[in-house]
């Protein structure tokens, strides 16, 4: 149930990703060499960020042990919303700028913001915390590579849905968690 659950998790927080790759392969002639470099700047930023947002989630357990359903359902219900909101706000005609070093650390960091806000409600999880960073990780790394192509294919149209359908997946989540441990507290 865990893995599960972290596996939806992880989708949902790559969406953001996903649709910027997506994005930036519609906006050029991607290469497999900037597809690598956007796998591996994503995937990393989206393994570590949670990792932040855990520490802080665990330096203030024992008062979050009792809102903890209450956090994660409002983080990931409002990560969500924002995530639907700015993939039906995406101008599809906007122009894409080169994808240097910076730019793409830029990108990185922004969509992996979310990640770090999650994590604060990994501790509610229980799920092992190296297990759930690199399972985020690795989920965005192998979205993003083919979400270039994929946006060279397609045109940008598809990073827009891609980021509604993670901002569902994050809603439900939080939805998930604040059911479980409302009704069925352990």
């Amino acid at each position: 149930m865990i893995f599960a659950t972290l596996v939806l998790l992880s989708l949902g927080l790559a969406m953001d990703a996903f649709a910027a790759a997506v994005a930036q392969g519609a906006a050029s002639r991607p290469s497999r060499s900037t597809a690598l470099r956007m796998s591996f700047a994503f995937g990393s930023a989206q393994a570590v960020m949670p990792l932040l947002g855990w520490t802080l989630g665990m330096a203030f357990a024992a008062v979050m042990q009792s809102v903890a359903h209450w956090i994660a359902f409002v983080l990931l219900a409002i990560l969500g919303l924002r995530m639907i909101r700015e993939g039906f706000d995406r101008d599809p005609e906007a122009p894409s700028k080169d994808l240097t070093l910076w730019p793409l650390l830029v990108m990185a960091i922004a969509t992996s913001i979310d990640a770090a806000v999650a994590g604060i409600t990994l501790p509610g999880f229980g799920a092992p915390i190296l297990l759930a960073c690199l399972l985020i990780g690795l989920t965005t790394s192998l979205l993003v590579y083919p979400g270039v192509f994929l946006g060279a294919q397609l045109g940008t149209k598809v990073g827009q849905w891609a980021e509604v359908l993670g901002g569902l997946i994050l809603i439900g989540l939080g939805a998930k968690i604040f059911i479980a441990q409302q009704y069925f507290p352990v």
